[in-house]
């Protein structure tokens, strides 16, 4: 253990910094709720690609996405910007390139089948780099702006209350706007060949939204946590690795996020389907998707409190527990309109939950490896666990495709077969139950607090070790 001193305290974060992160979740949030609900669409029912091989496009965007987050997070462990800081500039150098991809993303080229799928798959790659590259300070700044776990906490929940705003802009109001720009029309249906210009549209107001949110978060937030030890040397990925897998808590966290990520992807990217072809209307979705953010904001004032109450395996043991309950009547009934909101509801309240718990995890965990190690790992440590998390959702995307290719679906025919809405069902119902009866499996495993509780009494020694050695 590398350490002379307790770390020193910080003073409390002020609502305007904690503002900053909201903002910057608002934006990373519109570009994840509005490519994750509308970009497979796009391709199937716009730009009319062949399912699987829309699938396929996202499938290998997503294992880019999960290659390359390790790597640019190794390179920024081991950067440091001329300010001397090394995440917070992220967002103003990376925010003009990320929302021009995004924009790319929506973009109808008039090409050829095959030259479009070429050119998406380009596209996508470029998209999932940037968004690796303002990915890391929306992962790291919570530990860099302070050392105190109520203040984590509470950033961490600002976070999840920009991210409800980013869904809505990117779900629930992007309806709005795909039906002003002539996308859409009055039953909120495709409008032929108006659509593609639409979602163009659409998507130009959301890559505004983002450079507006990357601005507002590096002018607002500061890195303040500086290394324990003074050692600057260059870390290997043979060290960074070993650093990582050396802690049970990261591990632990990381099935933990892959878990969330993979209920999640399943969730935000069948609701179009189950709106379309279960509920009759695209636009449907938009309900649903409101449900979703309305019990997700309010959760978001309930589980700092609860948090305290509970303590953290149990406040993450709630959260498996609500993912669990809210589908055995959508399980049970899938074609039962009301068992789609209860099941909704308890995923925004049971997101929330979990989105706060692996947050402030990842902050402990980046101290709890700087105690055994003395280096920082704030941009690797989030990263690395994507790594899994991206792995894990592209394979879930990669499986919805297949499934739905097989059961014969085709976005030109006017009634889907039976096969296909039970896939739909299925991935909304079982199988999202099962990670998240995974997840409850997990987090029984998973003791962050008692890790802490250890590292503060070992510092706590040393501090009073260091302090007899100055009076003698």
């Amino acid at each position: 253990m590398k350490a002379d001193t307790a770390a020193e305290a910080i003073a409390p974060i002020r609502l305007p910094e904690k503002l900053g992160f909201f903002s910057f979740s608002t934006a990373s949030n519109i570009v994840y709720q509005f490519k994750s609900l509308y970009y497979l669409f796009f391709l199937t029912n716009v730009l009319k690609v062949n399912v699987l091989a829309a699938g396929t496009i996202l499938t290998i965007g997503m294992i880019w996405d999960a290659v390359n987050d390790p790597m640019v997070g190794f390179w920024a462990v081991n950067h440091k910007f001329r300010n001397g800081e090394h995440c917070r500039p992220f967002a103003l150098w990376c925010s003009l390139p990320w929302a021009a991809t995004v924009v790319l993303l929506f973009s109808d080229f008039g090409l050829s089948e095959r030259l479009e799928v070429v050119l998406a798959l380009a596209i996508y790659i470029v998209f999932e780099l940037f968004n690796t590259f303002v990915g890391i300070p929306y992962n790291s700044m919570g530990s860099l702006a302070t050392n105190s776990d109520s203040d984590r906490r509470s950033i961490n929940v600002y976070r999840n209350l920009g991210g409800c705003l980013g869904a809505a802009i990117g779900a629930v109001a992007c309806l709005p706007l795909l039906k002003l720009f002539g996308a859409l029309d009055g039953k909120g249906n495709l409008k032929g060949a108006s659509s593609s210009r639409g979602f163009l549209l659409t998507a130009m107001v959301m890559g505004v939204i983002c450079v507006i949110g990357c601005l507002v978060h590096y002018l607002t937030t500061k890195e303040r946590v500086k290394q324990l030890a003074e050692e600057e040397a260059r870390l290997t990925v043979k060290a960074v690795t070993k650093m990582l897998f050396h802690s049970k808590a990261w591990i632990m966290n990381t099935l933990y996020v892959i878990c969330y990520a993979v209920i999640n992807v399943l969730t935000m990217t069948c609701i179009a389907y189950y709106a379309t072809y279960i509920m009759g209307s695209t636009s449907a979705a938009t309900a649903i998707q409101a449900a979703y953010l309305v019990f997700s904001i309010l959760a978001s004032f309930l589980v700092a409190p609860i948090d305290r109450r509970l303590g953290r395996r149990k406040t993450m043991i709630l959260g498996a527990m609500i993912y669990i309950a809210g589908k055995i009547w959508f399980v049970m009934d899938p074609f039962n309109i009301a068992a789609m909101y209860v099941n909704a509801v308890s995923i925004g309240i049971a997101v929330t939950i979990t989105f706060v718990m692996f947050n402030t995890n990842r902050n402990n965990i980046v101290d709890l490896i700087e105690w055994k190690d003395g280096r920082r790992l704030d941009s690797l440590v989030s990263t690395a666990d994507n790594l899994a998390s991206k792995l894990a959702t592209a394979g879930a995307v990669q499986i919805i495709t297949l499934a739905l290719s097989i059961s014969g679906f085709g976005a030109d025919l006017p009634t889907q077969p039976a096969a296909v809405l039970n896939t739909i069902n299925a991935m909304l119902g079982w199988v999202p139950l099962i990670f998240a009866l995974l997840m409850l499996a997990v987090v029984v495993f998973l003791d962050i607090d008692k890790e802490m509780d250890s590292m503060k009494a070992q510092k706590a020694i040393f501090a009073a070790q260091i302090d007899n050695k100055r009076r003698v």
